[in-house]
């Protein structure tokens, strides 16, 4: 068996969604890419594919080793361009991740951008506020909110945010405002798991960092929902500063204890950092690293 040719056949059986649609595309009788698929499935001794009448959708098993097929077979485009020395425009597919109300607010409209500069490479973008683990999802690079513990990923710092204590006109008008971190243990507050404990919020930092324990009337996942809450007077949020930023323009929030804010968290590109660097991502990060910085310091 032709392991790169087979792994060639099934990713585009994978991406055409069927072996007659990808037997369609590659010029070649049906026979044949069945069953190249299926030497495949006998060498790894496991299903690649759910099949049905109407349709294929690959398994978790085959889900990995289609992606790791994707960066093999780039990798080897990429080898051959180099000892050829032609200079290719960077291709291929990168996955991406950040979190949600980042990736909608800053990280969507940059890859817009470099979309249009950049015409033969694809984008997965995966949004999500979860740590993302690079090597095991298969994922490119990541935007990472939050210290960055020691590990043998590379990391390249696009800007910080703030941690903010916010709640609506309506609220505080009538509840009074937190004039000291003390007072925010008199409060009910919406917690947002992702950022913060359900259970104490830290202010300052050094010697002058302090916890204070927090009353929460409402723990959710998303910070969407968490802001969404704190408009309609549920109590207090703590989230970062750029997910409320045009609800504090709209005096929809208004940001309370800014004087006693705990230390802001680094905002960073982060990727694995293996050699050679692969022409698309190394345009990904040219291109996107700029223009982060540019946007975070304007929020």
């Amino acid at each position: 068996m032709n392991r790169l040719e087979a792994m060639a056949i099934l990713v585009s059986v994978a991406d055409a969604g069927s072996l007659s649609a990808a037997a369609r595309r590659l010029d070649m009788p049906l026979a044949t890419v069945s069953r190249k698929v299926g030497e495949l499935e006998s060498h790894l001794k496991t299903r690649l594919f759910h099949r049905t009448t109407r349709r294929l959708s690959l398994t978790e098993a085959g889900s990995a080793y289609v992606a790791a097929c994707r960066r093999i077979l780039e990798d080897i485009g990429e080898a051959e361009r180099a000892a050829t020395g032609e200079y290719a425009a960077p291709r291929g597919e990168l996955v991406v991740t950040a979190p949600i109300a980042f990736g909608r607010l800053h990280a969507v409209p940059v890859i817009a951008e470099f979309l249009a500069h950049y015409p033969e490479i694809d984008i997965n973008l995966v949004l999500t506020d979860r740590v993302v683990h690079l090597m095991d999802e298969h994922a490119d690079v990541a935007i990472r909110i939050g210290e960055l513990p020691d590990s043998t990923l590379v990391a390249t710092r696009v800007g910080a945010v703030r941690r903010v204590i916010c709640a609506s006109p309506a609220y505080l008008a009538a509840h009074g405002t937190p004039a000291v971190p003390a007072d925010v243990a008199g409060h009910p507050c919406i917690t947002f798991e992702a950022l913060a404990s359900v259970r104490a919020w830290s202010f300052g930092s050094g010697k002058s960092a302090q916890s204070v324990p927090v009353h929460s009337r409402l723990a959710v996942n998303t910070a969407d929902a968490a802001i969404n809450a704190a408009i309609l007077g549920v109590g207090l949020i703590r989230v970062l500063s750029y997910q409320v930023a045009d609800a504090v323009r709209a005096n929809e929030l208004r940001v309370v204890l800014d004087a006693f804010e705990a230390a802001p968290l680094p905002v960073s590109l982060v990727h694995a950092g293996q050699a050679p660097l692969p022409l698309k991502l190394r345009a990904f990060l040219d291109y996107m690293s700029p223009r982060l910085k540019a946007r975070m310091a304007a929020i």
